[in-house]
């Protein structure tokens, strides 16, 4: 039995690590668009005064990164529960469209269709120098991001506030997007 129980935790930890991993590869395939721009097209646009200096945007992403890795594992970890019906007790009209406690697979499936927009908002300012169409994009990842972490909530209150921090940085940077465009018409 405590064979079976080391096993568990060793697959979880695997589990973890495979989660960071993915998440942190985001961030490095974003990197490909973002890094040869840096110098070049990034530094000659006109930016608002609130810019963030250059060093932060490595330590940050990183971090945040690393944070929704940890919260998609642990939604992983958390058992199944059989969701309650609407006319059940606590009935609302969220109740109508969201249960009470989502599956697993919904949250992260959609997890994981914000990783690839994030992915492609990289690709869109940096590369394409699209900053228009960015900002756009930006605002349907942040909305992908706040219901993807309502859904971890749900199901793992740990998990949802974990994703607090990226939801910020990323509204931060929906403003930062938004004024670089303005500025660059």
């Amino acid at each position: 039995m405590a064979a079976i129980h080391v096993h568990s935790r060793f697959k979880s930890f695997g589990v973890l690590i495979l989660s960071i991993l993915l998440a942190q590869s985001a961030g490095l395939i974003g990197s490909i668009a973002t890094r040869p721009n840096i110098d070049t097209w990034y530094r000659a646009i006109e930016k608002p005064e609130f810019t963030p200096p250059d060093w932060a945007f490595p330590v940050v992403w990183p971090i945040l990164y690393l944070l929704m890795g940890i919260a998609a594992w642990l939604v992983y970890r958390t058992p199944e529960q059989k969701s309650r019906e609407f006319w059940g007790e606590g009935a609302s009209y969220e109740s109508m469209f969201l249960p009470k406690r989502p599956s697993r697979r919904t949250a992260l499936g959609l997890y994981g269709v914000h990783l690839i927009f994030n992915v492609l908002w990289s690709f869109l300012f940096f590369s394409f120098q699209m900053p228009g169409l960015a900002f756009a994009w930006i605002l349907v990842l942040l909305a992908l991001i706040v219901l993807t972490t309502r859904l971890f909530y749900r199901i793992r209150p740990s998990a949802g506030y974990l994703m607090v921090p990226y939801i910020l940085w990323v509204s931060y940077a929906s403003v930062l997007n938004g004024s670089i465009w303005w500025l660059n018409m």
